[in-house]
Formats: structure tokens, sequence, C-alpha cells
């Protein structure tokens, strides 16, 4: 069709354009350039400080999180990139963070500290009953209680979370712990904080779908302070959840792209999750790696690098109910996801980038080595971690076939304050962002450059080898993802 009523056309579907001129020829390497960036002033700092402190924490479905997809497009447009829009999708169930009281009433009376469980119902009416100790919440623990659980609110404990695989284990059990508590008849579960120091944070219990009953986390010192009440006879507790909870709810990606000089129809794709939990403010989970998405454009932009490949800036949303964002957008663009040559995803806060995760495809890290020729310490393959996980905006992507890679961030400094009330642009290590933004735009640059792609396409037998090879059949069972790719309602693109 002609320009004009292309134009008319995008327009109308909320697409900006501006003109753009390209280069006939590859430009000189600019990844020297690139990297020497980081070490100046850049905007990343003032793009998160107006995220956090004048959107705050934006969960999918709340009013914050539209004030972000439109800051979001502001950023967008205003660094004059080529095609910026917004593409919706549809969440499969609402939860938004409501009242909630939590007391014990008896043998003493005083105030919990407590944050509803996102996934969590509300109580029907409020709660007053006993509490029953169920310890770690094992099937052990279970047997253990017997009919005594039946009608009581359980209390249950939970170590000090230190590290991502701790992290990783409190959602594992979270579906089987539920439902043997709804087994046994308990009407309420209060989860041990993994926090020190009273920190409390939004731990999902379910993903798709509301939990089978009413949930809260509770700070540590109430918790150990219940334990010991506990062991000494009986303790009541009055709980008090309204959450609001409902059908489908649609939502929006923020997306903004440079076209390819040659390969436009090819993408590669740098992404990270706009939304997030309310407690805190979103700077670590994940607004400090939402700047450093615009300081990579930003970066393109200043410099004129208009590399081989159509580079996609994407902004996704619904990513903390379970990557619905993403998913949404496989969805979308399932007919052209063999011409997606890469997705890169960040979402580790502003810890340290040692290396990029390649999803369990050893193959891919040649590619990345190739990237960083000449970086001490990520020139070799060696530095790529042939790591998979179930947790971020790259898996649908990894579901349906597409090369991916998610950096491989230390987790140290993220990990007190995930999805935490701590959450906030004071803990974010800026120095260390600006760095990673320098390695995003680099890695992205030779992605998009590069003659050929980093690897190829699989195929769907390939991707279920590949899960079952690195257990991600067990995370997705355990998140109940597994019967929507066994059924082929998401993952590896059904035929149009």
């Amino acid at each position: 069709m002609a320009r004009g009523a292309a134009c008319v056309l995008l327009a109308g579907l909320g697409v900006s354009l501006v003109a753009v001129a390209q280069p006939a020829v590859a430009p000189a390497d600019p990844r020297p350039a690139l990297l020497k960036r980081a070490a100046g002033e850049t905007p990343l700092a003032k793009d998160l400080e107006d995220l956090t402190d004048h959107v705050g924490g934006r969960p999918t479905g709340t009013p914050a999180c539209t004030r972000a997809v439109a800051w979001g497009l502001d950023r967008f447009r205003a660094l004059k990139l080529p095609r910026v829009y917004t593409e919706s999708f549809t969440l499969p169930v609402l939860w938004l963070p409501g009242t909630l009281d939590v007391r014990v009433t008896a043998p003493e009376s005083f105030a919990v500290r407590a944050a509803s469980a996102p996934a969590s119902p509300s109580t029907s009416s409020p709660l007053d009953a006993r509490v029953v100790d169920a310890g770690e919440g094992t099937e052990a623990d279970f047997l253990r209680l017997g009919k005594a659980a039946a009608g009581a609110i359980l209390l249950v404990h939970q170590k000090e979370m230190k590290t991502l695989d701790q992290l990783f284990e409190e959602y594992m059990k979270s579906r089987p712990l539920l439902a043997a508590a709804r087994a046994v008849r308990a009407v309420a579960v209060l989860l041990e904080s993994t926090r020190p120091r009273g920190l409390l944070y939004r731990h999902p219990v379910d993903f798709g779908a509301l939990a089978p009953l009413p949930v809260a986390v509770i700070s540590r010192e109430s918790a150990e302070r219940m334990g010991r009440l506990l062991q000494q006879g009986e303790v009541r507790a009055h709980v008090a959840i309204h959450s609001q909870t409902g059908g489908t709810n649609v939502s929006e990606n923020v997306i903004g792209e440079i076209p390819g000089r040659e390969k436009p129809g090819e993408v590669v794709l740098l992404g990270a999750h706009l939304d997030s939990w309310d407690l805190g403010t979103g700077a670590e989970d994940n607004g400090v790696n939402v700047a450093l998405v615009l300081d990579v454009a930003r970066a393109f932009m200043e410099m004129g690098l208009v590399p081989r490949r159509t580079v996609r800036f994407v902004l996704f949303t619904g990513e903390e109910q379970g990557m619905y964002g993403s998913a949404g957008y496989a969805e979308r663009h399932k007919a052209e996801l063999r011409d997606h040559a890469a997705v890169v995803v960040f979402d580790l806060g502003s810890g340290k980038t040692s290396g990029f995760q390649v999803s369990g495809r050893p193959e891919l890290r040649a590619a990345v080595a190739r990237a960083f020729s000449g970086v001490p310490g990520l020139g070799e393959e060696a530095a790529h971690a042939v790591d998979a996980f179930d947790g971020t905006d790259n898996f649908d992507f990894l579901l349906a076939g597409v090369p991916t890679f998610v950096a491989d961030q230390d987790g140290a400094p993220y990990l007190p304050d995930y999805h935490a009330e701590s959450d906030v642009f004071e803990r974010v290590n800026l120095p260390e962002a600006k760095r990673n933004a320098a390695l995003a735009a680099v890695l992205v640059w030779a992605l998009a450059e590069a003659p050929q792609p980093p690897g190829k396409h699989q195929s769907r037998a390939e991707v279920e080898a590949l899960l079952k090879a690195t257990k991600l059949d067990q995370q997705m069972r355990a998140f109940g993802q597994w019967e929507d790719w066994a059924s082929g309602k998401r993952g590896f693109p059904r035929p149009p």
C-alpha cells in the first residue's frame, strides 16, 4: 500500500512513525563506543526515579499500571524511535490487593504484620478461629496434624531466603501445600515471611487461577511469637482479607522499534517487565531494567545505529501474574516467531551481569561470546551458562523454539528486596545498572547485525526434549503451566 495510507492505518492502531534515514552499508563496529558510554552520564537514573517515585508500585490491572504504560509510551516517543505502539493481551484472572486485618486474640491480643498473597481469595467473612502450627507444611507435617487442622488457621514456618534456589523452592511448594491445607479443611494459611526484621512481600501462591483458600504472609517476628505461644496452649486469631478478584482483564505491552536496514522482517527483541507488585515501588523488580531497555534504545538513536535486523524494545506487563504479557505477545505474533532471531531479557535488578543464560541450549553460547569478543570475562563461551528456568519473559519464546538469552546477574543484592516493601530507588546500584545497559546494547547490536542468526529455531519435539532435560517440565507442573503446553494452548505456535 502507499506510504501515506500505511501511516493512516498505523496511526489508527496507536502506532507512531518517525522518518529515519537508514544507511545502505554497515556502520563501523559501535561496540567500543557503547561500552564507553556507560562511564558517562546517561538519563537511566532519571528514568528510574520518575517511574518509581511518580508511578510507584504498579500491579497489572491497577490505575498505576495504566499510568506506567502511558509513561513508557511517552519515553519511547521522546526518543523518536521510528515505531512506537502498544499491544493488548488478556490475563486469565484478576487479583488486586485490598484490605487486610490479622490479629492474635488469645491468649494475648496483638496485631500481626501481614500482607495478602497474590492469587489468595478473600475471606467470605472475618475468620475467628484456632491457630494450628503446621510446621513447614510438609506431607509429614500434615499427617501429624490429622483432624486438628479442620476449621483452623494454619501457621506455616519458613526458613530465611538467601539464594535463588530457596526462592524457587518457596514457589514450588505453594500449590501442593495449599492443596493439602484444603484437603484437611483448614480455613486459611499464614505463611511466615522469609525476610527478617519485619519485612513483608507479595508472594504469589498460584498463577492463572485463585488459590483454594485465603493466604497471607506474616512477619517472622509475629510467626515466631505465635509459635512459642502455641507450645504453651491454644492460640486464636482473627483474619479478614478483602482483595479485588475477578475474571479476565486486558492490559498492554509497550513497544518501540528500529526497523532493520537489510532484514527488517527479522527481529531481535530486548525486553523487561514494566509491572511490579505494590508494597515497594518496583525499582529492582523490574524498574531498573525498564530504564535499561530505554537507555539501549536511546544509545542506538543517539549514535544513529540501524543494524541489519529490526530491533524491538518491549516493556511487558502481566509478568508478575505468570508472564502473561510475553505470552500474549507470543500468541499475537505466532505467525512471525520464526522470524525472531533472538530474545534478550533482563529481570534480576541491578545485580552485576557475569554472562547470559542460554536456556538449555549450549550451541547458543558461541554467539554471545562473539558479541563480547575483547570484553574481559565475557568473551569466552564458558562465561555463559546453559541454565534454564521458568520465571521471566523469555519463557514463552523458549517454548516457541526461539533462541533466548537471559542476563545472568548477581542475585545477592536483589533477593532481600524481592517483591518487598524495601524494593525502592535507593536499593539500586546505579553504576552497575549503567554497565548492564552497555552490555545489553552490545549483545543486541551483535545479534541484530550478525550475518546469521545465533541459532536455529527448535521444533516442538526439540523444545519438549529440552524441557525434560533441564527439568523445566517439573517447574511448569508446579506453576500450573504444563497442561497449557501439552494441549498446545501455550508455547509452540499453532497453525494459523
